[in-house]
């Protein structure tokens, strides 16, 4: 089910139209889902962010993926480090805690700047967490515990709602998710940069791995503006395929405020950045715009200089 989006459209653009109309205009983001978490069907969830929260999110997930593991590991993860930093990469905490999770340098979690790197904050925590057996089926609250050793073990659990409502938006539940980001327009961006971001995130296959090595980082100059970086995916590669598109593409969005991404299209929808309120559309009429989605593709477009 290529993002969901085309059940969430009018919903995810009525929120976004909403906190426009509002006045709020610093950047923010949201992730829209229906139904999550067991709720039933036609529940509506919102879960809202800054930007930086929500390229903590995607980068935590992301990795997650890319490591293989379900949805219960990330909405784990992101519970806890909506516990311990609210999604943010702290250079402080208590006694030696650093970053998204707190972890300690002296208790063997890595060094400063490793804890400091999203990437590898996420990858040991998801790597201890896969050593406790049976941690799919622990309470949230247990299986975080066992990996963190908090004094608080009890916290976690109030952010599960929250963290089940962002893992739908990267996960391969046939909950219908979207997770929008509102603000101006971004400044120019680097295609190589989100070309490696892409790649520390999600691995080798972000960028077509073996499958399809000609797709990565495809430019069309002539037919738009920005630098394009195209990510394709396998054909008729089932959910777990269609769970690294969806992630890949809520990954853009969440992370172009710093990257510069000015566009991002996938499955039948694409989103522009300081457009419509930052929500997902359609696409074009007759598919017929540069900017379209293209089957079994992720196509990210880079803002340019000048």
């Amino acid at each position: 089910m290529a993002l969901g989006l085309a059940v969430l459209l009018a919903v995810a653009g009525y929120f976004a139209v909403q906190r426009s109309s509002t006045g709020g205009g610093a950047p923010y983001c949201t992730v829209t889902a229906t139904g999550a978490g067991g709720t039933s069907p036609g529940t509506v969830q919102t879960y809202e962010m800054t930007p930086e929260q929500a390229a903590n999110a995607a980068t935590i997930a992301a990795v997650g993926i890319s490591k293989g593991l379900p949805d219960r590991a990330v909405t784990i993860a992101l519970a806890t480090a909506m516990q311990e930093s609210a999604l943010r990469n702290l250079d402080h905490g208590d006694r030696d805690s650093l970053g998204l999770f707190q972890q300690r340098p002296s208790q063997g979690w890595g060094t400063p700047e490793q804890i400091m790197d999203p990437v590898y904050s996420a990858g040991i925590f998801y790597d201890r967490l896969a050593e406790i057996k049976g941690y799919t089926r622990l309470p949230l609250t247990v299986a975080a515990q066992k990996v963190q050793l908090s004094g608080f073990p009890q916290a976690y659990a109030k952010h599960e709602p929250d963290a089940t409502v962002l893992t739908a938006a990267f996960g391969e539940s046939a909950t219908p998710a979207t997770l929008t980001c509102s603000g101006p327009a971004p400044q120019p961006g680097d295609p190589e940069k989100v070309r490696s971001e892409l790649t520390r995130a999600f691995g080798k296959e972000a960028l077509g791995g073996a499958h399809a090595p000609a797709a990565a980082g495809r430019a069309k100059p002539g037919a738009v503006p920005e630098a394009e970086v195209s990510l394709r995916l396998r054909k008729d590669g089932g959910p777990g395929e269609a769970r690294r598109g969806r992630a890949m593409a809520h990954w853009a969005v969440a992370r172009s405020n710093e990257l510069g991404v000015a566009r991002v299209s996938y499955g039948t929808s694409r989103w522009t950045a300081g457009d419509d309120g930052g929500a997902w559309r359609p696409r074009s009429a007759g598919g017929t715009d540069p900017y379209d989605p293209a089957p079994d593709e992720v196509r990210i477009f880079v803002a340019r200089r000048g």
